[in-house]
């Protein structure tokens, strides 16, 4: 029933968006920008990410993965009622116009507070964002996401200036199998070898971590990741 009424909603914000501009085109541009508008309601007006800390920051992340995320919402890989119903009737070429426009916006990061964590949780999340956990096969975050953990062009994301409740919902996630993407699922390989704790440490050490001056993604090819991944073909 909650989903019910949460798909609902969404068709209602639709009809009611569609009726408006119906009523009045002369005032409605036919721009990009107007027509992401379901988008930029919940992920800020320029991507920047929603005012809590759920609603990712798009703006600046590399238009692959922005492509991809769509994707897996429309094949059932990634579950959320109003994305995968927003993003049902697109086609590949306009997902690749909306991630394109996305991964050109420089918005500043905003700060978001951390949770009370202890000295030795903030190690344990150092270790595995920088060095990992060889004796439990799990690689460092750095390892993929670069040096500076913000991204790899052209489908590696960026970890730096996430919310906590951000990074530690999507790890969740992964354990669950309400996120998910093509096979190799390297990040659920990875994330099967988390302990809880492990996911709350590495989490707040990635959201205290300061947004660097350069929050460009490393050019392609600048990292080779230690396992083989779905999205990005990386040798094994």
């Amino acid at each position: 029933m909650r989903r019910l009424l949460r798909r609902l909603a969404v068709v209602a914000a639709v009809l009611w968006s569609t009726a408006a501009a119906s009523s009045d085109t002369s005032t409605v541009p036919d721009t990009l920008a107007q027509r992401i508008a379901a988008c930029t309601s919940c992920h800020g007006e320029h991507g920047e990410g929603g005012n809590n800390g759920f609603n990712p920051r798009l703006a600046g992340k590399p238009a692959g993965y922005l492509v991809r995320q769509m994707q897996d919402f429309r094949r059932g890989l990634r579950h959320y009622d109003t994305m995968e119903y927003m993003v049902a009737p697109l086609t590949d070429e306009y997902m690749h116009e909306i991630a394109a426009y996305f991964a050109a916006q420089d918005v500043p990061y905003a700060t978001h507070p951390v949770p009370a964590t202890t000295p030795a949780a903030i190690a344990r999340g150092e270790q595995l964002a920088t060095r990992g956990d060889p004796a439990r096969g799990v690689p460092a975050c750095m390892a993929c996401h670069g040096t500076a953990l913000t991204g790899v062009e052209p489908d590696i994301p960026g970890l730096v200036g996430l919310p906590y409740d951000y990074v530690s919902a999507q790890l969740g996630s992964w354990r669950t199998n309400t996120r998910s993407t093509v096979e190799p699922d390297c990040m659920a390989t990875i994330v099967g070898k988390l302990s809880d704790a492990d996911i709350s440490a590495v989490s707040a050490w990635l959201a205290q971590r300061p947004v660097p001056d350069d929050v460009h993604a490393a050019p392609a090819g600048s990292v080779t990741p230690p396992i083989r991944c779905g999205v990005l073909g990386a040798a094994r």
